[in-house]
């Protein structure tokens, strides 16, 4: 094949927007000329974590920097400075470092929305967190929460936009409403391919809001970020996501959470590795230990036989898009009544994937089942993206 200078020069230049690296995005929150004079004068209420950081500084630090009135720290799942374990009750309390009072939206109620004389002693919430772009990522379930909290009391938001690491492809099913949890709140795709700005945008655009309801919201976008910018994190958004490929990977290994095959909680490459005592004809092997983050992981101080995925290339994972083979691969050697839990429906969206993989349908037949469906999303989210696809 002839390779012309003018094709070398369009590869190169492709290549070059693919591989722009997180130094060389500017996130919403260091933008302090496009929120910080709007919010002087108000009492400002922060939903973030470890997550919200401008280099070496958080956005909170920056805030009182710039004289903002901030009066409350919203907690989502992981805690404010992100230690607990996934699901972990994360109580009330104070931001020892600077004396705020944290108000947890992850207290183990279910409620997930401020209480009446929190809400009442603020005038606007700002959004700045790292989220991964999954369905069943739950920072973006707390946004809405505190969208819908903002509507009933009449307070403002502003989202401090942050890159999707996932943001360059949608794929999975669409949530069947049925299916909504704490784990899905939202009738999107697996993986959505948006920023929270993006989502927040159109979760007013198209009315999820509770009731229908309206909110007033300003995003401060991200400069220097298309939907194919490969943004690698500068700190791990939760204590099992620990890698760039761990983050890849969890559109299609996450589905271990609802059956009993562990996923590498309580060990160094959770998300990135699965097994199980029963698996059979395997080389690999691990033991998943109680750690910080991993308390009580599954298949704890149980030998497991599986598979190491962590040598995987990560393009060769993005362009795979959501790989059911993991989990069909396990249901061959683990599987039977008992292998799914409810959990599964919760996760994937759907009430009919369990019986197909049952049935021994294959990954991409399976995946052929929502495809209509991506389709049609991309059609729907496409008036409230602000960045380039």
């Amino acid at each position: 094949m002839k390779i012309t200078l003018k094709s070398a020069v369009i590869v190169l230049c492709l290549l070059a927007s693919v591989a722009t690296a997180a130094a060389e995005v500017t996130v919403g929150a260091a933008r302090t000329g496009e929120y910080v004079p709007g919010l002087r004068g108000k009492r400002v209420a922060l939903f973030s974590n470890h997550t919200g950081m401008v280099g070496d500084r958080h956005t909170l630090d920056i805030m009182l920097e710039n004289g903002l009135d901030v009066v409350t720290l919203f907690s989502p799942e992981h805690g404010f400075r992100g230690t607990a374990d996934a699901g972990e009750h994360v109580g009330s309390g104070v931001d020892e470092p600077t004396g705020i009072p944290i108000a947890s939206l992850y207290d183990g109620t279910g409620k997930r929305i401020p209480a009446p004389e929190v809400m009442n002693g603020l005038d606007v919430i700002v959004v700045d967190i790292q989220d991964v772009g999954l369905r069943y990522y739950t920072y973006y379930c707390t946004m809405i929460d505190l969208m819908n909290a903002a509507a009933q009391y009449g307070k403002e938001v502003v989202v401090l936009d942050r890159p999707n690491p996932n943001g360059m492809y949608v794929d999975g099913p669409v949530l069947d409403m049925t299916y909504q949890s704490g784990v899905g709140r939202l009738p999107i795709p697996v993986v959505h391919g948006m920023t929270l700005g993006e989502l927040a945008r159109m979760a007013v655009g198209e009315g999820w809001l509770k009731n229908g309801a309206t909110v007033p919201l300003k995003v401060v976008p991200c400069l220097d970020y298309t939907h194919q910018t490969r943004y690698r994190l500068p700190v791990a958004p939760s204590p099992n996501l620990r890698s760039m490929l761990s983050i890849y990977l969890y559109p299609s290994i996450c589905y271990f959470e609802a059956t009993p095959v562990s996923l590498g909680r309580g060990t160094d490459k959770p998300f990135e590795i699965y097994g199980h005592p029963d698996m059979k004809n395997r080389d690999f092997e691990f033991t998943p230990r109680s750690v910080p983050g991993a308390k009580n992981p599954p298949q704890l101080d149980v030998l497991c036989h599986g598979v190491d995925l962590s040598g995987l290339d990560e393009e060769e994972v993005i362009a795979k898009g959501i790989n059911l083979e993991y989990l069909i691969d396990a249901y061959g050697d683990v599987g039977g009544e008992n292998f799914f839990r409810s959990f599964f429906e919760k996760l994937i969206g759907r009430g009919d994937i369990r019986a197909m993989i049952e049935s021994g349908k294959s990954a991409d037949e399976i995946k052929a089942t929502w495809a209509d469906d991506v389709k049609r999303f991309r059609a729907r989210r496409a008036p409230y993206l602000i960045y380039p696809e």
